[in-house]
């Protein structure tokens, strides 16, 4: 399937994790963020969800993984990162650098802290070692909404989180009540699962089991982590590193060029080690 000059080729990696794989060169592990759906993207979600990939696919193959489909209520961040080991064991037979965005990057520094072997670099966008407090209770909001059949508002209460500024966040809580109904899955099942996994992740007291060397990109006005959870997080790594950019929201980080180069720059140092 090609999307404009962007080639990309769809599948399953072992253990039932849907894939959508562009580029050249070594493989690279994109996780992405929450979304109401676990499959792969297509139209206009699969350019927003690719697009900020880009850059890394011009020097890697990058394999954006979603979680599995049909999650059994109780699965844990624990569970989710168990998925993404067996996948690589089985598509890739070892360590490969993992890249994981806010819930994806959950998944990525669980997996990091679970199967140390199988990362070889780690990459966490706007996430941290758990949720900030009004994270998970926006979340948790979000799933009650949902199941109480009111989706606008289950998506738009989201909006002063993911901005930064007082129009930016009533902009894109307009623009996410405007989609909400398009985003209420049929089956929420999978969406609530994550929620209840995410609530619950907490690997703080464990980040000095991460071998990876680890970049944690992220903005200060983030609404689902604090400043301190984000220099906590890459202190906590033995060898972690901070690039915060502290007028940034969650999400606006990673649409700096230099966040991008920076990226760019620190898994290509794991190509060329």
């Amino acid at each position: 399937m090609c999307d404009g000059a962007v080639e990309f080729r769809e599948g399953t990696l072992p253990g039932g994790l849907p894939f959508l794989a562009f580029g050249s060169g070594p493989p690279l592990l994109a996780l992405p963020g929450f979304g109401p759906h676990h499959r792969n993207p297509t139209g206009f979600d699969r350019t927003t969800q690719t697009r900020g990939l880009r850059p890394q696919a011009r020097r890697f193959t990058v394999h954006l993984v979603q979680r599995r489909p049909s999650l059994a209520p109780g699965t844990t961040m624990g569970h989710l990162a168990d998925d993404v080991a067996t996948a690589i064991r089985g598509q890739f037979g070892g360590p490969v650098p993992v890249l994981g965005t806010s819930t994806g990057g959950s998944v990525a520094l669980q997996l990091a802290v679970d199967h140390p072997d199988l990362v070889s670099r780690l990459v966490l966008a706007c996430a941290a070692a758990r949720l900030g407090e009004d994270g998970r209770r926006r979340q948790r909001v979000l799933a009650e909404l949902t199941q109480a059949g009111e989706p606008r508002r289950a998506w738009a209460q989201l909006g002063p989180a993911l901005a930064g500024g007082p129009v930016t966040r009533r902009l894109t809580s307009a623009m996410m009540w405007l989609a909400g109904g398009a985003m209420d899955p049929e089956d929420a099942s999978d969406m609530l699962a994550t929620v209840e996994a995410e609530d619950a992740f907490d690997v703080m007291a464990r980040l000095g089991g991460v071998t990876a060397p680890t970049l944690v990109v992220a903005g200060g006005r983030d609404g689902f982590y604090s400043t301190n959870l984000f220099l906590r997080t890459a202190r906590g790594i033995p060898d972690g590193h901070l690039l915060l950019y502290p007028r940034s929201s969650h999400m606006s980080a990673l649409r700096h060029r230099s966040a991008q180069r920076a990226i760019t720059t620190f898994l290509a140092d794991e190509e060329e080690s």
